[in-house]
């Protein structure tokens, strides 16, 4: 039984897009205020882990989760608690490069297997007029560092250096390679070979 331990959609979206649908979905509720002086890798791992301790699970059970961050340098962005914060957000990324973090956990079979992955991105320079638009379309609401990458603002990036589906909220190369490792069978689509 595979346990997805995440509300977002973003996620279960990109695990079905490759034939995986958790047979349970839990959101957790744990805090995830950033610790003092924590770095954006400490705190991806650390957050990660939690909401995978915070489920009620077996040991026959493979439980997955994730946390997804936008970091420049050390300061840690996470979801924008209003407009002005996603505004904020937005000047800080505008003309410069930074770094999406995930980490995955999956507990199975009473351990904890865990991988940082991290995508280097150069956000353009945006127009006010820009800012203003995409914020007015509210798509930053629920989003580390106030954009989804998917949605209005996937012209935002000239550069994109990592893994897409990371920035996304879930790296899937990884995420199936840990499964697969733990002897989670994966879509059979996966292993056909043409005839």
């Amino acid at each position: 039984m595979l346990i997805l331990a995440s509300a977002s959609k973003a996620r279960l979206e990109l695990l079905k897009s490759v034939g995986i649908s958790p047979d349970k979905i839990i959101s957790t509720d744990i805090n995830e205020n950033p610790k003092k002086d924590e770095k954006p890798l400490d705190y991806v791992f650390r957050i990660a882990l939690e909401k995978n301790k915070a489920v009620k699970k077996n040991s026959s059970e493979i439980v997955l989760s994730a946390d997804t961050i936008v970091a420049v340098g050390r300061r840690i962005l996470l979801k924008p608690k209003n407009i002005n914060e996603a505004s904020s957000f937005l000047s800080l990324l505008s003309g410069r490069r930074h770094r999406v973090h995930t980490s995955i956990c999956i507990f199975y079979n009473h351990k904890f297997y865990q991988k940082n992955i991290t995508t280097i991105l150069k956000m353009k320079r945006l127009s006010e007029e820009e800012k203003k638009s995409y914020l007015k379309s509210q798509e930053w609401k629920g989003k580390a560092g106030g954009y989804s990458i998917q949605g209005a603002a996937s012209y935002f990036f000239p550069f994109i250096s990592g893994s897409y589906s990371n920035v996304v909220g879930l790296p899937l190369t990884e995420t199936i390679g840990l499964l697969n490792g733990l002897g989670f069978k994966s879509p059979s689509f996966l292993h056909r070979s043409d005839n």
